[in-house]
């Protein structure tokens, strides 16, 4: 009630209020009506809330990191990452995927900093004071905050990247024009970009993961800057999520693979108008490759290894993440192009599904429902119960995919790959055949998979990685991450001690969870010198690691007391 009721201000009513348990990760924050609301009857609810350290502080959703975390080394930095349900220690609302609406902030901060977050407009007013509006529904896991000494650079029509200011001109050397290229594509693709711009923040070195694709700013690791380009395709998956999962979202999050099946299968889309479908193959192998390793380590009748998870009450979503829904679910996406034997039509079919979802929250049975109906006459063919491939068995049996989409064209990068691997992997080297392939124009995921082979081979016969080492500075004096990753892994599968230096190195330079936690597991199951290398690194790093991070490096390390 009262008159400002736009802004939530006026006379109102004071409500009783009560918190009752909910989950581990936080409580349940009810509310008193005066009285029954009619349907459709517009409430304005203020509430006065303050948000400090424990779980909704440092180890929730808000992450407040000292200057020696950041780039730079001489301010604070904030960010949220609201992703699953970790926005509540930022904000109360309704935190589950089901619900959408459009928000607005104003944010008062200190001078010398600024002020980012996923909105369609931004606007800075005096006394350092940022004003927010995304003027579409989204739900509340996507709506992200940053604040820290950061600035910015326009690297295409739409689009400008955002770093600390040590950071700005490898980041607008790495992007500029690639964001629109990809974005053009995915338009053709799938239909309007809704959100405007496509900006892009690169995070401090401690961020613990690749990407969230917050609308309007993707936050990325500043891994990507590999100084040459090499690693840009993985902007791909953010990019794809504009219209899979922040554009059309799963309701659930026990049905992740609506969001993340369907943005694996546009990434590749994208990825092979852009590079061609050799690369793109060759992307998705490794992506199938991870899908093994994770099946292998859990069973694979882990219930985790559906792609309609049950979620109990008061479990977090986030301890049910794993590469199922991506891998799985696109082998779904893929299976259902199959059944339709036509590209063109598929295509067809996301835009229409994206016209018809946008805005929307939905399950599993509305989106093979709406297929069903866009193609009659694989209904009238009865394709949902097809013995050993219905879709009630994709969504609820565990276990590896049914169907798996031909990757055959990625072999000509394989072949040679494999090849190589296996000459350097025998016990007398052929230099006179190793010589002769020529690896100068392998491209990230070519040289991804030899080296993945290289490790599956290892340890090598002495001499060889030394010799391996000096023969490709390209691959052991890389830059780029996911290459580092694995030229580290090789070294602590080999005890190859002279390059030690380059895997604490690594681990000084970032803190990505998914390069971190093999790496220590690595070193623990090493050598000695190898334990001592985890502990040395771990003492000198721990401070600037996420506190996920450092906990689980802590379990890794059997160091007890977690934070």
């Amino acid at each position: 009630g009262g008159a400002g009721e736009g802004e939530g201000e006026g006379e109102g009513r004071e409500l009783r209020f009560e918190s009752r348990p909910f989950a581990s990760y936080g409580t349940a924050l009810h509310l008193a009506l005066p009285e029954e609301p009619r349907p459709g009857e517009l409430l304005v609810v203020r509430i006065d809330y303050e948000t400090g350290e424990g779980p909704g502080g440092s180890g929730g959703g808000v992450s407040w990191l000292d200057s020696s975390q950041t780039a730079q080394k001489e301010k604070p930095f904030l960010y949220t990452s609201g992703f699953p349900v970790l926005n509540r220690s930022f904000f109360p609302g309704f935190h589950t995927p089901a619900m959408k609406s459009t928000y607005t902030a104003q944010l008062q901060v200190p001078e010398g900093f600024t002020a980012v977050m996923s909105a369609t407009t931004w606007e800075k007013q005096k006394d350092n004071t940022f004003v927010f509006k995304m003027e579409h529904p989204i739900p509340s896991y996507l709506i992200a905050l940053a604040v820290g000494d950061i600035v910015s650079a326009e690297v295409g029509p739409r689009s400008r990247v955002w770093a600390e200011p040590c950071l700005i001109e490898a980041a607008k050397k790495e992007y500029d024009g690639v964001i629109e290229e990809f974005l053009a594509v995915g338009e053709r693709l799938f239909g309007p970009y809704v959100w405007g711009r496509y900006d892009v923040l690169f995070m401090p070195p401690s961020f613990p993961f690749g990407g969230m694709e917050n609308p309007c700013i993707t936050f990325v690791t500043p891994c990507l800057l590999a100084g040459d380009r090499s690693l840009v395709d993985v902007i791909i998956h953010e990019i794809s999520h504009s219209w899979f999962g922040n554009l059309v979202t799963n309701a659930t999050w026990g049905e992740f693979w609506l969001n993340e099946g369907f943005t694996m299968y546009a990434q590749r889309r994208i990825s092979t108008e852009v590079y061609g479908s050799a690369y793109t193959c060759l992307e998705a192998a490794t992506g199938r490759a991870l899908l093994r390793q994770h099946m292998d380590t859990t069973g694979e009748e882990h219930p985790l290894n559906k792609l309609r998870v049950v979620i109990e009450p008061g479990v977090n979503p986030d301890d049910t993440y794993n590469e199922t829904p991506y891998e799985k679910g696109f082998c779904f996406v893929s299976y259902l192009a199959h059944l339709v034997g036509d590209q063109g039509k598929f295509d067809t079919f996301l835009q229409a599904y994206v016209e018809k979802f946008k805005f929307q929250s939905i399950t599993a049975d509305d989106a093979l429902n709406f297929f069903l109906e866009f193609f009659p006459d694989l209904k009238k063919q009865g394709v949902e119960s097809r013995p050993g491939l219905e879709f009630d068995r994709w969504l609820n049996t565990p276990g590896w995919p049914p169907f798996l989409p031909d990757l055959s064209p990625g072999q000509q990068l394989m072949k040679p790959a494999d090849e190589l691997a296996e000459l350097w992997a025998s016990d007398g080297l052929n230099m006179e055949k190793i010589e002769a392939v020529d690896i100068s124009a392998w491209r990230t995921y070519q040289l991804v998979y030899f080296l993945d082979r290289i490790l599956q081979k290892s340890p090598l016969p002495d001499g060889n990685v030394e010799r391996l080492s000096a023969m490709y500075p390209k691959i052991s004096k890389a830059q780029n991450a996911e290459l580092r990753l694995r030229w580290c892994q090789i070294v602590l599968r080999n005890n190859h001690e002279p390059e030690y230096g380059k895997v604490k190195a690594f681990l000084h330079s970032q803190g990505k969870q998914k390069y971190t936690l093999p790496l220590y597991r690595a070193m623990w199951g090493g050598s000695e010198a190898a334990r001592a290398l985890a502990m040395e690194t771990f003492s000198a790093t721990a401070p600037q690691l996420h506190i996920n991070v450092r906990n689980y490096v802590k379990k890794i390390l059997g160091l007890e007391g977690s934070d």
